[in-house]
Parts: C-alpha cells; sequence; structure tokens
C-alpha cells in the first residue's frame, strides 16, 4: 500500500514540526508547508524520500491549489491535512484595529478553508482523509485581552463543525484540536498591541502573564504530537480534542457554567415563541 501522506502547515517548529517527526516516524510521507523550506532542511535530509517542504504563504489563499498538486505530484495521494500556522495579537478591542483583525482571520480561516476546499476533491476520489484542525482552547472560550485570537478560531471551529457533517458522507473525517499552554515558541513570538490607558490597568496582568509564559507552559509538543497522530491513525475521531490538563479543566468548566445558564433562562427563552407552534423540525 501507499504510505499515507500528510500536508502540515507551519512545520518549522513547535506542534507542526512535532507532528511532522510523529508523522515520519510512523512511515509516513510528509508535504510541509512553510515560509521558508530552509528552515527544514533537516528533515528532508533524514527522510529525503518522504518529506518535502513546499513554500507556503497560508494567507494567499490563491497558492492553495499549488501546494494540493504538489504533494498529489510527489506522492500521489492526500490523507491528512492539518492547518496548524498561527500565531496571536494580545490587545483590548479597542487596541486591535481591523488590519491585524483581518490578518489573523486569514490566517487562521481563509487560508485553512482555501486548503481544505483544494484538498477535498482528491480525498473524495480517494474515498478517505483527515482534516485536522489545530484551533485551542480559546477557540471555544475567551478572556480580556484575547478577543481578536478567539474570534478567529471561533470562526474556525464553527467553521469546521460544518464542515465534519458535510463530508463525513464521503469517507472524510474532521478533528478540530484545542490545546492549552504548550511549550511551541507561539508565546515567545506573540504581538501585543499598544496599550490604551483606559485599558493600561485592566489588562496589564493579562499582558504580562502572556509575554512571560513562554519555555515555562506545562504542554510538551511532542506527547501532543503523539497523540493527534495516533488518533488519525486509528478508527475513532473525535470532533474536538482537549490537550492539556488546563484545556480539559478550563473547557469543562465552560460548558458547565453555559449550561447551567441556558437552564436558568430556559422558561424566559421559551416564551419568546408563538404559542402552540411546534419547534421547529430540522434535517440535521
Amino acid at each position: 500500500m501507499t504510505n499515507p501522506t500528510w500536508i502540515i502547515t507551519g512545520t518549522t517548529r513547535g506542534l507542526g514540526r512535532s507532528l511532522a517527526a510523529a508523522a515520519l516516524a510512523d512511515g509516513h510521507n510528509v508535504v510541509a508547508a512553510v515560509r521558508d523550506p530552509a528552515r527544514t532542511a533537516d528533515l528532508a535530509a533524514a527522510h529525503p524520500g518522504r518529506f518535502a517542504a513546499v513554500a507556503h504563504d497560508v494567507t494567499d489563499t490563491a497558492a492553495a491549489p499549488g501546494l494540493v498538486e504538489a504533494a498529489l505530484d510527489r506522492f500521489g495521494r492526500i490523507d491528512v491535512l492539518v492547518n496548524n500556522a498561527g500565531r496571536a495579537v494580545v490587545g483590548a478591542v479597542e487596541e486591535v484595529d481591523d488590519a491585524r483583525l483581518r490578518d489573523l482571520m486569514a490566517l487562521h480561516l481563509f487560508g485553512p478553508a482555501a486548503l481544505v476546499r483544494a484538498a477535498l476533491p482528491a480525498m473524495r476520489a480517494q474515498g478517505s482523509g483527515t482534516i485536522v484542525q489545530m484551533s485551542s482552547q480559546g477557540g471555544r472560550i475567551s478572556f480580556p485581552g484575547v478577543a481578536a485570537y478567539s474570534a478567529s478560531k471561533f470562526a474556525l471551529e464553527g467553521w469546521s463543525e460544518s464542515l465534519a457533517g458535510e463530508v463525513a458522507p464521503f469517507g472524510i473525517r474532521v478533528m478540530i484540536v484545542e490545546p492549552s499552554r504548550f511549550r511551541t515558541g507561539f508565546h515567545g513570538s506573540l504581538e501585543f498591541a499598544e496599550a490604551a490607558e483606559a485599558y493600561g490597568d485592566g489588562l496589564a496582568a493579562v499582558r504580562a502573564d502572556m509575554a512571560g509564559v513562554d519555555g515555562r507552559q506545562e504542554g510538551d509538543p511532542d506527547k501532543a504530537a503523539r497523540i493527534i497522530a495516533d488518533l488519525v491513525n486509528g478508527d475513532e475521531l473525535p470532533l474536538r480534542l482537549p490537550l492539556g490538563a488546563e484545556a480539559v479543566l478550563r473547557l469543562s468548566a465552560a460548558h458547565r457554567s453555559g449550561l447551567a445558564e441556558i437552564e436558568r433562562l430556559a422558561d424566559l427563552a421559551r416564551s419568546a415563541d408563538f404559542a402552540g407552534v411546534a419547534p421547529s423540525v430540522r434535517p440535521v
């Protein structure tokens, strides 16, 4: 059988690089989509027959079909697409301008969407495939100072949840990964919006925490990559995968709090309907 082939974006460091190493260790092929292929030269040298680096800017949506074609030309199939490339801007809503917000949306939503659209025809033709969307616990919950980042990850999650239902009949699976803090270099490359006087004191602790955590995160990217690879290789794939103890703790608390609020407001919510009209019946 032909070895499975992965496309992974953001492969020069962090979870992307750990995922590439895990896939290669399993004997799979890897196409690394990176801005600078030279930064993956060691992987190319160690796995000359199974690793290919392709220069690619995720925000250039017009380039997505070319990346997919490069993978198909080299290895003949695409089994796993991992949309991993990402970054963050820290700042209050008033501090982050339209340009920065659009940049994050381009990186975390429009870029992945373009790659998925480009890869789906090949996956449908072979009757199988797995799409891994690297989100964050910040894709399900948010807090002051990270609105722009969470907005882009919330958007990715909603888009991906719909995608999962659409492609399941073709044998294509989708998994949304929601990590907490991992030692990936992510926090070392954060962009901080200029602090406005109005939010200086209120967000000071958040800024200091985000700026000072790099190198002290509790998450091990190699362990995370092994978990993801094993799930991808297995028969049962969750729609959402929390990674790290903090993610489990915070996401569980958020779901419990949200459910309690719905239950508290249930009667009030129901009172908004027309009297005597049955609830909607939907196909899904």
